[in-house]
């Protein structure tokens, strides 16, 4: 029986599968407790691939046309009252840093996606209007508080259908904001 894992076509397939689930991260998104969050660790989860000189991105393996990078994800655990969009104060405080991350040199032109997760608790269509107040809250902030232009910004809720913790999963981690670079 022949071999398929040398076939030249798999890489191929196996990177536009890549690209069709949200790419490497979206398997492994370890999100950021409040504390790690720093601008440095934002810009270097977010900011595009640099193409090269050549113009050879790390994406297009030389080939014509080159695909477009896969979304950047980083998730932040942004953390509300129970059973509420209201952020708390340390959470404002991250918000802070993510804002000054999105005005840096390298996120400054980038749109994202804040997307609001939640845990099963509360039945689907709660959840879904639950993590859509909340990512609705943190546009609202980047907005009103640091100036952010709310054409970059998009809110979706995604309920709790993107557990992180399938295992457990009234775990913090599935109650958390994730910012998606969009292509």
């Amino acid at each position: 029986m022949k071999d398929i894992s040398m076939h030249p076509w798999i890489g191929l397939v196996v990177s536009v599968l890549m690209l069709l689930a949200g790419g490497p991260a979206a398997a492994q998104d370890k999100p950021l407790r409040e504390d790690e969050v720093t601008e440095q660790r934002l810009i270097d989860g977010l900011a595009p691939p640099v193409r090269a000189a050549s113009g050879v991105s790390e994406y297009s393996r030389g080939f014509r046309p080159a695909l477009p990078p896969p979304p950047r994800r980083q998730s932040i655990l942004i953390t509300f009252e129970t059973d509420s969009a209201e952020l708390l104060q340390a959470a404002r405080a991250t918000l802070d840093v993510v804002a000054r991350a999105l005005a840096s040199e390298k996120l400054a032109r980038l749109d994202v996606v804040i997307e609001g997760h939640a845990d099963p608790r509360g039945g689907d269509a709660y959840n879904q209007r639950l993590s859509q107040a909340r990512a609705d809250h943190v546009v609202d902030y980047l907005v009103g508080q640091h100036g952010v232009a709310k054409e970059r910004l998009t809110a979706i809720g995604k309920g709790s259908s993107e557990l992180l913790n399938r295992a457990e999963p009234l775990a913090a981690e599935n109650r958390r904001v994730t910012i998606v670079s969009k292509p």
